[in-house]
């Protein structure tokens, strides 16, 4: 046994000291593969010899409308300094991490997409001049020189590894705003805190931030606990409700999204024969959509529902591990995710013969029926509650045609009864943006209670799941489930269906398959 070894040995079995030396070993392993010349011959040579020219950094699209999006945010949120952190990077396993994504506020408010920047915190607070106006700063970590051993020995930022990284000007034209380096964060976090503002956080997005503000907070006298989560919760639900309705920029993007999504599900209709017959077959499916996500977009906003036969039942069915038959009817629940993180989300439900069978027919035109009478209500004004309540109006009396109620329609629909819910448990809208559920952390006076406004975008789908275990229905009915999805704009005096070109009607739908398979 090596020296290094007997002593590792030992170290597990004499106290903390031992255990702590341990655990840095362990620690260090990672390097072990390491095959890196470290001499200053090496490091002399490879940071010589490269074009140092900086690309063009254009002032993003983005960066006219985030100005008036982060004004309206310190008039909510008054009299602190507002840390919004990008998030970071989360391992998937051992040193691979899972694709960065960034917290959807910080999106929001900083203008940025994709991966942009893991690690970076954008910072908000009323102007000294004027309160009702914000001033913002961005601090990230910008690209190293070549001179530096960041540049081909950092697997995390290093640009031999992951890419070139903006520098401070670079982002700065970019943005629109102050930008300054990471390790400037904690000065002007803690500055005039105290007597003249607050400090509040996003809450559950970066630890280390959380932390540094928590620390900053407690030595600048300010409250913690309950009253520190409170403004942080206060915070989370303000920048939720400020983006229940989009401004210019948002729907252009959102409109992006859709387009893409179409064209993923056109793919997915040209290749779906090829699903037929193969032991995963709902993953042909998965992988053809997420080729077009990928091509054309960020990615999937969201785990794609690819789900075959009685597996529609099962509202998020994402596993898609099942075949797919030629007699089913295949449920496809997707969303790209465009390059500014905002995404689509629709359904359509596919005879995969091309052809519904009578049975399905009857349910599927069930579905339409009751996602045609919330489109038919829709206008500026209605409450948001009320497009399920018109969905559910259509669904029950069509579930009390077919006997299956224990009672009429209408006692079906009133509070104490709700027997057609077992068919269609969630409900039929919710908002849309940067999460393919938006808004999410809104009040219910401002969410499910409020009026619809010109600008909201929503989903609107209805469904019916027959469970092929469902002993209530009659034996042609189980194992059927069918969902329709579109993504809706609030206009002026009324809506418009983004996602329209999708065919909704059965006899479309065929039709749509017929073509695209030819």
């Amino acid at each position: 046994m090596s020296t290094e070894n007997t002593s590792t040995e030992h170290s597990t079995t004499t106290g903390s000291t031992g255990g702590s030396e341990r655990m840095k070993d362990l620690a260090s392993r990672g390097d072990s593969r390491s095959q890196r010349p470290s001499n200053d011959a090496f490091r002399e040579f490879i940071s010589s010899g490269w074009d140092e020219t900086v690309p063009d950094a254009a002032r993003r699209e983005s960066a006219d409308f985030t100005p008036e999006r982060r004004d309206a945010l310190v008039r909510r949120v008054t009299g602190s300094r507002l840390v919004l952190p990008a998030g970071v990077l989360k391992v998937r396993s051992n040193d691979t991490d899972y694709p960065f994504r960034p917290d959807s506020a910080f999106a929001y408010y900083s203008g940025l997409g994709t991966d942009e920047e893991p690690d970076s915190v954008l910072v908000v607070e009323p102007s000294t001049e004027d309160p009702t106006v914000s001033e913002a700063t961005y601090f990230f970590r910008p690209r190293a020189g070549f001179d530096t051993s960041e540049f081909y020995a950092d697997a995390r930022y290093g640009e031999m590894w992951v890419g070139r990284r903006p520098t401070v000007p670079e982002a700065a034209r970019r943005l629109g705003i102050e930008v300054r380096h990471i390790d400037e964060l904690r000065d002007h976090l803690a500055k005039d805190v105290g007597a003249q503002l607050s400090l509040t956080v996003m809450p559950s997005v970066d630890a280390s931030v959380e932390a540094m503000v928590e620390e900053i907070r407690s030595q600048n006298g300010l409250p913690g606990g309950d009253e520190a989560a409170a403004e942080s919760a206060a915070l989370k639900e303000a920048a939720s409700e400020q983006r229940l309705v989009k401004d210019a920029y948002e729907i252009r993007e959102l409109r992006k999204a859709v387009d893409a999504t179409l064209r993923g599900f056109e793919d997915v209709i040209r290749h779906l024969p090829s699903a037929v017959g193969h032991p995963r077959g709902e993953r042909v499916i998965e992988g053809v959509f997420a080729a077009t996500a990928r091509a054309d977009g960020n990615g999937v906003g969201y785990d794609t529902i690819a789900a075959a036969g009685d597996h529609a039942c099962t509202l998020h069915w994402t596993r898609n591990d099942g075949v797919v038959t030629a007699d089913e009817l295949v449920l496809i629940d997707a969303g790209v995710e465009v390059d500014s993180l905002y995404t689509a989300d629709v359904t359509r439900t596919l005879p995969v013969s091309g052809t519904f069978s009578p049975a399905q027919r009857k349910i599927y035109d069930a579905v339409l029926e009751a996602s045609d009478a919330a489109f038919a209500v829709a206008r500026p004004g209605l409450r948001f509650r009320e497009l399920h309540a018109a969905a559910m109006d259509v669904l029950a009396h069509r579930l009390a045609e077919w006997d299956l109620l224990p009672g009429t329609a209408e006692e079906s629909l009133a509070a104490e009864g709700q027997w057609h819910r077992r068919w269609m448990p969630h409900g039929t809208s919710h908002h849309l943006g940067l999460d393919v559920h938006d808004c999410a952390q809104a009040r219910r006076e401002m969410y499910l209670d409020a009026e619809l406004e010109p600008g909201m975008v929503f989903t609107i789908e209805p469904g019916l799941y027959f469970k092929e275990n469902d002993l209530l229905v009659p034996s042609e009915l189980r194992g059927i489930g069918v969902r329709i999805e579109d993504d809706v704009l609030v206009t002026a005096d009324g809506v418009e269906n983004l996602s329209a070109a999708a065919p909704r009607r059965a006899e479309d739908v065929e039709r749509w398959i017929s073509e695209l398979q030819r």
